[in-house]
């Protein structure tokens, strides 16, 4: 199976696809769009025409013949040929290359926040309800998340396991072992499956695995196009960002806060009849009394016996 490192980008299938009957100022700006993607994607409609010697009106004719809506929608599918083609270092030297050490900060929360936007603008709310109503009604849950999503999947399943009653965290250490933790999956359970560029074989194999034995699959990946998405009925896009060498993965939380909420409000009783057993269990075996500080009321080690 190809891999997203291998797939042809759609941008660039479209171009191959309409180069024959493109104008030669159309031409240019496909051949240019090919060699230097990197550079592209932070031109101006008319600062590409500018580079390649066209007219912006041009440029905005070329995009409209690729099937875009504007120059606008050609840009983001070029953001998304960048970071498909470009490794982790390459992304980081072109996004954070151009900006001081004093604007990072604000730059890369700013980023995260429009992820969040982009995610609310896309997010199928259908999927999500249908996501809902597929965990309620599972027998068992498996949650599955690799290497940067393996803390979303951590999150994810300790929540689930408060609101649910069969949760199994499919740990990843060899592809063995996450085989072995789905053997006995069937068409009463359900698998979540987090993935988000580069993609896991490993996070799609187990959804492949788990789809020929009939169990439902849910996947919270970054696209439609996303191969995780391959055995999947249930599809939850939230937008990442690979721009850099840390994976930006807070529009995929959100979306995980959300299915957590959304969980809890359909099962307000078990939840709260759950919590306060667990407060009893706490306050029993004192899990918390020695090991976390009282955001309200804590005081410093030492600071009691200072105030008697």
């Amino acid at each position: 199976m190809e891999t997203a490192e291998n797939t042809k980008n759609e941008l660039v299938l479209r171009m191959e696809d309409k180069y024959e009957k493109m104008s030669k100022g159309q031409r240019r700006l496909a051949d240019y769009v090919r060699e230097n993607y990197d550079k592209a994607v932070f031109l101006t409609a008319a600062k590409l025409g500018e580079t390649v010697g066209v007219s912006e009106s041009t440029v905005v004719r070329f995009a409209i013949q690729l099937g875009y809506k504007g120059y606008p929608e050609f840009q983001k599918a070029l953001e998304e040929l960048v970071r498909t083609k470009l490794n982790s270092i390459q992304r980081m030297e072109v996004t954070y290359g151009r900006i001081s050490q004093s604007e990072i900060l604000e730059t890369v929360l700013n980023s995260d926040i429009e992820k969040i936007r982009q995610t609310l603008a896309v997010i199928d709310h259908r999927a999500f309800d249908l996501a809902i109503e597929t965990i309620l009604n599972a027998r068992k849950i498996y949650v599955i998340g690799i290497r940067s999503c393996a803390p979303l999947a951590s999150f994810f399943s300790f929540y689930l396991n408060l609101v649910c009653d069969d949760v199994t965290p499919v740990t990843t250490n060899s592809s063995s072992e996450i085989f072995e933790q789905l053997i006995r999956i069937g068409e009463e359970d359900v698998i979540i499956g987090i993935s988000f560029p580069r993609y896991s074989m490993r996070t799609l194999k187990a959804l492949e695995f788990a789809s020929n034995r009939k169990a439902k699959v849910i996947t919270l990946t970054d696209s439609i196009h996303s191969p995780m998405n391959l055995y999947s009925s249930c599809n939850l896009i939230a937008r990442s960002d690979m721009a850099s060498i840390v994976d930006s993965l807070v529009a995929p939380l959100s979306v995980v806060n959300s299915l957590i909420v959304a969980l809890c409000m359909k099962k307000q009783e078990e939840v709260i009849s759950t919590l306060e057993t667990l407060e009893d269990i706490w306050g029993e075996y004192q899990v918390y009394s020695g090991d976390e500080l009282n955001p309200v009321s804590a005081s410093l080690p030492g600071e009691e016996a200072e105030d008697e």
